[in-house]
């Protein structure tokens, strides 16, 4: 009941942005949208995924977004809303409710799961002799997924100094 409780908050919050014609509080509408998918990565045993959208989703970009938004002027700070791209929108939304539907996914800790037939006792019989590490976590998240951590470390940085070069460059060669 809870998955679905929040996954109809996120759709709100994404109709809720779309809808707006307020862009500070469209940027805190994203915010909410953010925590309400860390708190169904947390139901759903995804830690790890929870914390990184908290941090980056609901806390950086917010603060990203609101300071992009404070350097417009204040007419540029509301928008005027268009929707002249209706069969967009309605074939986007044909395509959630597709994706939502079409989605097979094995119960929580369902013993019969593709991760539990296949991965994890690979993980487990083999973590110890073929990485030398004697903690089973450590040997997944740093040996197996390294090479994973190191991109998705990568792009996260790539986006800071984006932002960061974004929000230099509205000050000019003037003010430095």
């Amino acid at each position: 009941m809870l998955p679905v409780a929040l996954l109809l908050l996120l759709c709100a919050c994404a109709v809720g942005v779309l809808l707006l014609s307020d862009l500070v509080g469209a940027i805190f509408l994203l915010s909410c949208y953010s925590f309400f998918l860390a708190l169904l990565w947390t139901f759903w045993g995804a830690a790890d995924v929870a914390f990184t959208e908290a941090v980056v989703g609901a806390g950086a970009s917010t603060v990203f977004f609101l300071l992009a938004l404070f350097q417009m002027s204040p007419v540029a700070r509301t928008r005027k809303l268009r929707f002249r791209h209706g069969a967009a929108f309605l074939s986007l939304g044909a395509l959630g409710l597709l994706l939502f539907l079409g989605v097979d996914f094995p119960f929580f800790g369902a013993a019969g799961s593709p991760a539990h037939l296949h991965v994890s006792p690979a993980y487990i019989l083999r973590a110890m002799s073929q990485m030398k590490t004697p903690n089973l976590v450590t040997a997944i998240l740093a040996d197996y997924r390294g090479f994973d951590t190191l991109i998705e470390t990568a792009v996260i940085f790539t986006a800071g100094v984006a932002c960061l070069l974004i929000l230099e460059g509205k000050r000019g060669p003037s003010a430095r």
